[in-house]
């Protein structure tokens, strides 16, 4: 059985590192990083997984949108693995809301995401997937591919009074 991986944290370097591309998602080496961020996001509140953030630097993320205590009215869907994982924004609108990250506990912030996007990535067989995305699923999404280019959400944020501790945002929010 796949074991958990310790999740990186903020200052860790790797979180601020370009990750390579993916060229055998057949190899063992890419076939352990997904067991392990599988098995890693399931024993997580977290609704998304980057391979940067269990130390492996790999364009492989895992969206797994689902309600929790820490996001309440997220929408349900399988968790889904995406491989070279790139996406383009279908117009310029842009909303502010709310986002957590494993890597960084403790901290919500508003977040400016584009909140419509088309998406390209390959599947865990090899095949490319297209698809369009929207709202929280498209947030977190964006939030992932973040971690492949070296960036944190906290990196995003307008101004610094968007930032609160998660404890003053459950009971804003929850």
């Amino acid at each position: 059985m796949t074991q958990n991986c310790e999740i990186a944290q903020l200052g860790a370097d790797v979180l601020r590192q370009i990750s390579a591309k993916v060229e055998n998602i057949n190899s063992p080496a890419i076939r352990k990083i997904i067991d392990e961020m599988t098995t890693t996001l399931a024993n997580t509140q977290g609704v998304g997984l980057a391979a940067p953030q269990i130390s492996q630097l790999q364009r492989i993320i895992i969206v797994a949108s689902r309600p929790s205590t820490r996001y309440p009215h997220a929408p349900l869907m399988l968790p889904t693995v995406m491989v070279n994982p790139s996406y383009e924004a279908l117009s310029e609108q842009t909303e502010k809301d709310w986002e957590g990250c494993l890597s960084i506990p403790g901290i919500r912030a508003l977040v400016p995401r584009y909140t419509s996007i088309t998406v390209q990535y390959e599947d865990v067989r090899g095949l490319t997937v297209q698809s369009m995305l929207e709202g929280f699923v498209a947030r977190v999404f964006q939030h992932e591919i973040d971690h492949l280019d070296g960036t944190v959400y906290l990196d995003r944020v307008e101004t610094n009074t968007d930032i609160i501790s998660e404890t003053e945002y459950l009971k804003l929010f929850v």
